[in-house]
């Protein structure tokens, strides 16, 4: 079991439920005040809303949409100490509908001037270099080598980017899959081999390079990156080749995930962004949700999914536990992955203070 320096993870990310009154209400539990927030619908369809501190409460993207970022209080009106506050509206708050809160902790504000090639411009930020994670807004500039501050000191694993003011794909870099191309957050695609989005280059300790492509780099554009460098013994990031067994594919972590997305790497009408949560679900965990989907917990398709995909979250990492059926099950499919969660040996090997 890997040693780590992160004694408590859910001080740095937590899964918060609750169940929707359809007035304004307090979520609070978390543990700290959320940079990130990620809502979805559990007992019903509805849209992934993610709200983060640095664009300011009520700003909503969807993960399963491509539309603008847009202000909405009466869907999340306020970043609390202890969680968020809620406003009124069915999509984060429905009166009797269970709902799922995936929350991060960045936390130090930066913000400077973007570098590398063309016309530099405003970025500001939070982070959390401890838990290897930033929010950074920043303002394209449509040349080829611009680059945006990242802030972790270490390069990250995976970048999710979206562009704010107007429509436009969720652009993912994965350290698996490489600077060449990217996944989209938001369909059931493969990796798409497009040298403008991070000009075939990977990130370094201190920025993200972009391309052209004004998914990324639109010039005059604004965008919103969501940065993860890995952290022994609290966050992994990789790839894995499923074996087609309800034996399946183990992966290793170094300890317990909390919280697991799966990405199968081609491009077909079951290659979704599965998510996987401890909260929610323990083992047999069978109920998965999904980024680029409204479709409710455990279904597809407006169908319970029975049997469909299927994990077991262990102590030292997870287990893919349907061999069929979904995109992640077929025989040498390799799927790419994102976990949090706690290491049982914290820092010089003092057992870690889980919760």
């Amino acid at each position: 079991m890997a040693y780590t320096t992160i004694n408590k993870s859910s001080e740095h990310f937590n899964t918060k439920l609750y169940t929707g009154t359809g007035s304004s209400q307090a979520i609070t539990g978390v543990g700290f005040q959320p940079d990130l927030l990620w809502l979805k619908p559990r007992s019903t369809t509805g849209y992934n809303r993610l709200f983060d501190a640095v664009r300011g409460a009520g700003y909503q993207l969807y993960s399963n949409e491509t539309s603008a970022s847009g202000l909405d209080t009466n869907q999340m009106s306020a970043f609390n100490s202890d969680g968020f506050t809620l406003g009124n509206e069915t999509g984060s708050n429905a009166n009797g509908t269970t709902f799922v809160a995936w929350n991060w902790k960045a936390g130090t504000s930066i913000s400077g001037a973007t570098v590398g090639l063309g016309t530099l411009k405003t970025y500001t930020g939070s982070v959390n270099r401890t838990a290897g994670f930033s929010v950074i807004k920043y303002t394209g500039n449509g040349t080829a080598g611009h680059q945006f501050p990242h802030g972790l000191g270490v390069a990250p694993k995976m970048v999710i980017v979206k562009r704010t003011n107007s429509s436009a794909q969720w652009i993912v870099y994965h350290t698996s899959t490489g600077s060449t191309g990217a996944t989209y957050l938001n369909d059931t695609g493969g990796f798409n081999t497009v040298q403008g989005f991070w000009n075939n280059s990977a990130p370094n300790s201190t920025s993200m390079p972009l391309g052209t492509d004004a998914a990324g780099n639109g010039n005059g554009d604004t965008y919103i990156a969501y940065c993860f460098a890995e952290k022994t013994g609290y966050s992994k990031f990789g790839k894995l080749i499923s074996n087609g067994s309800d034996d399946g594919a183990f992966t290793y972590t170094g300890f317990a995930p909390k919280f697991v997305m799966l990405k199968p790497n081609v491009t077909d009408a079951w290659s979704h962004w599965y998510m996987f949560d401890t909260a929610r679900k323990e083992n047999l965990n069978d109920m998965p949700l999904y980024a680029n989907l409204s479709t409710q917990e455990g279904y597809y398709g407006g169908s319970p999914a029975t049997n469909y995909a299927q994990i077991d979250i262990l102590s030292n990492g997870f287990k893919i536990r349907r061999g069929s059926g979904w995109g992640g099950g077929s025989s040498g499919r390799e799927l790419i992955y994102m976990a949090f969660g706690q290491s049982i040996v914290g820092s010089n090997g003092v057992t870690a203070k889980a919760r």
